[in-house]
């Protein structure tokens, strides 16, 4: 029924508008709740190693602060990732992003890395995970892997496009780029350039769920798309925030 309504909306021109009042009607709701405040205040009361998660979705991680610009329920709290963080300087040891920084400009990315630094405690530590622009170019190739064809065959079907088997590569391509509201996909090069530039060290490349910290392993959610595929289209970087002195 939601995926009804939504089309709905968007034949017509009006999701975006309804989708931003009744965002900001909740978020009028909590305020006046003082529902985001009452958690912040007992999770850092009670937590000695602070950890923050920002845009969770539906990835609710125990033991996290989970936050999200829309959050849906009342064990997660409101935050604007391109905006100002609500919480003081070195308040946290741990900050984790999946698939959320793509859906802003590269200027808010910015200023989301710059706050996460902010927000972090001195060695504390950062991991951001998003779509890789290199795994795009990998798919245009012609001598593609079996994933890949099984990748671009369920993004095709996915999409519900009739007539766009004959170009699939370029049709999912494309699809990636003006759809789900991403603004800017990164690679390699651009995410570890941004963290550099902010301020981190120790830049390290991971695979999905997999650190050397084990506070940072198994936080990505592999079970919201078939085995391999989220793998196939991520790249992980950490990152730490300089000891001064």
């Amino acid at each position: 029924m939601k995926k009804l309504i939504k089309h709905a909306l968007k034949k017509i021109h009006l999701y975006d508008f309804v989708q931003f009042y009744l965002i900001h009607i909740r978020l009028l709701k909590r305020i006046a709740c003082g529902t985001d405040n009452r958690i912040i205040k007992r999770y850092l009361s009670v937590n000695g190693v602070k950890k923050l998660q920002i845009g969770s979705g539906e990835n609710f991680l125990e033991g996290w602060i989970n936050s999200d610009i829309d959050p849906c329920s009342d064990n997660k709290i409101y935050l604007d990732a391109s905006k100002s963080f609500p919480f003081e300087d070195s308040t946290f040891d741990y900050v984790f992003s999946e698939h959320m920084i793509e859906h802003i400009t590269y200027q808010e990315g910015f200023n989301m890395l710059s706050e996460c630094y902010r927000i972090l405690s001195p060695g504390g530590k950062i991991r951001v995970a998003t779509p890789d622009l290199q795994f795009l170019f990998e798919l245009y190739k012609l001598n593609k892997s079996e994933l890949q064809n099984e990748y671009i065959k369920w993004s095709v079907k996915k999409s519900n496009i009739p007539g766009v088997t004959a170009f699939a590569d370029t049709f999912v391509i494309n699809k990636f780029f003006s759809g789900w509201e991403h603004k800017f996909i990164y690679d390699e090069k651009a995410l570890r350039y941004t963290l550099l530039k902010i301020g981190f060290t120790g830049i390290k490349k991971c695979h999905l769920n997999e650190s050397d910290d084990e506070l940072l392993r198994g936080l990505e959610n592999e079970n919201r798309m078939p085995a391999g595929f989220l793998e196939l289209e991520t790249i992980v970087l950490e990152g730490t925030k300089q000891i001064s002195g």
